[in-house]
């Protein structure tokens, strides 16, 4: 378990920010309420074996007295590296997504499902969706409920979905909490 290197952490931030926008530093400066320490400090994001985590300093601190290579998971998983170096989201980032989102689109009932399956949101399934909306945004799906689905990238701005047909792709999906029966193993 290492810091983040200087290269790490501007691809970490850059698609956090995507999602989160302004809200980015909320998740950087969030205070930390886990361990037994008095005064626990922060949040603070690492690395183990090519997945990037966000977990309490306090818990990092005892985490040293585990060998690195006996230690499975620290904190939560929000992402992992690569093999060619990039970041990508990971669906247990959907928490810190979800309570920090930018853009959030809410699905009807009826689509919902097609959605857990790994599909895109079609314009014929939204509820409802955000303003100011552009394309390529992060976007992060939730039922009519507001239970938090998964997350994707925006096919369309906000002004393009009301112009076009039922059929038409409004949100690429990244990621749904569908893919921790879909992809047990690889979690």
């Amino acid at each position: 378990m290492r810091p983040l290197d200087e290269g790490e952490t501007t691809q970490v931030f850059e698609k956090l920010f995507k999602f989160v926008g302004n809200n980015l530093k909320n998740i950087v400066e969030n205070p930390s309420h886990e361990g037994p320490d008095p005064n626990p400090g922060r949040y603070c994001f690492r690395l183990q074996k090519n997945r990037v985590y966000y977990v309490s300093e306090s818990l990092v601190k005892r985490a040293t007295n585990i060998k690195r290579e006996n230690l499975v998971s620290l904190g939560t998983q929000i992402g992992k590296l690569t093999k060619s170096g990039k970041f990508q989201l990971t669906i247990h980032s959907l928490n810190l997504l979800a309570a920090n989102a930018k853009h959030k689109v809410w699905l009807k009932p009826t689509s919902e499902m097609s959605f857990l399956y790994g599909n895109n949101v079609l314009k014929g399934g939204l509820g409802r969706i955000t303003e100011n909306i552009s394309v390529n945004d992060g976007v992060v799906v939730f039922s009519m409920s507001d239970v938090p689905l998964g997350f994707g990238v925006a096919a369309k701005s906000t002004q393009d979905c009301r112009k076009m047909d039922p059929n038409g792709i409004v949100v690429i999906h990244q990621a749904d909490i569908g893919e921790y029966l879909r992809m047990e193993d690889e979690l």
